[in-house]
């Protein structure tokens, strides 16, 4: 296995989940993400316009800008060549543009072992989450809790409602080690 890609929803335990992962699996995986990619990003590309927007405020959604969709797919290409180069990855995703964003993954990694997960939380539990990290703007896990897994294809699903990240690590893990 090279790539795990978690996918869900903001404040669905994708994060907590794959530090658990780096802990259980016997290599060493590396954890990167959608909030990898956003923290790399240059202050000016996180107000909206060319960047994304809505990370900061707003109602829940995140608006796409072009600049920020050629990066997001030049990071793609990034993540799979370090797979490629021997690292094995734990992709923490969230599937804003659903298909089309598995799609693009899938490109990227093609020809690597991959798990495709989902990390499913009920949306109003991903609410409280949100309001109790006090980092995210209201509304975020609510609005994405279901749709970024619209016609989204996995392997496996998690469900973070009621099992700790520890759980459904060890569901991740029980997978991994199934298909060899």
């Amino acid at each position: 296995m090279h790539v795990i890609v978690l996918n869900g929803g903001s404040s669905s335990g994708k994060s907590g989940i794959a530090r658990h992962l780096q802990e259980l699996l016997p290599q060493p995986w590396l954890h990167l993400g959608a909030d990898t990619m956003v923290d790399a990003l240059p202050p000016s590309l996180r107000g909206g316009g060319e960047g994304i927007g809505g990370l900061d405020d707003g109602n829940g959604t995140v608006d796409v800008g072009p600049v920020f969709a050629e990066l997001d797919a030049a990071w793609t290409v990034g993540v799979a060549a370090m797979a490629r180069a021997g690292a094995r990855i734990v992709v923490d995703e969230v599937f804003l543009g659903t298909t089309a964003s598995q799609a693009r993954w899938r490109a990227a990694l093609d020809g690597l072992d991959v798990l495709w997960v989902g990390v499913r939380c009920d949306p109003a539990v991903a609410a409280a989450r949100e309001a109790a990290r006090g980092d995210r703007v209201a509304g975020m896990a609510a609005a994405q809790a279901e749709a970024v897994h619209e016609g989204v294809v996995y392997d496996l699903v998690v469900d973070s409602t009621r099992a700790s990240a520890a759980d459904c690590a060890a569901l991740i893990v029980e997978r991994v080690r199934a298909l060899g």
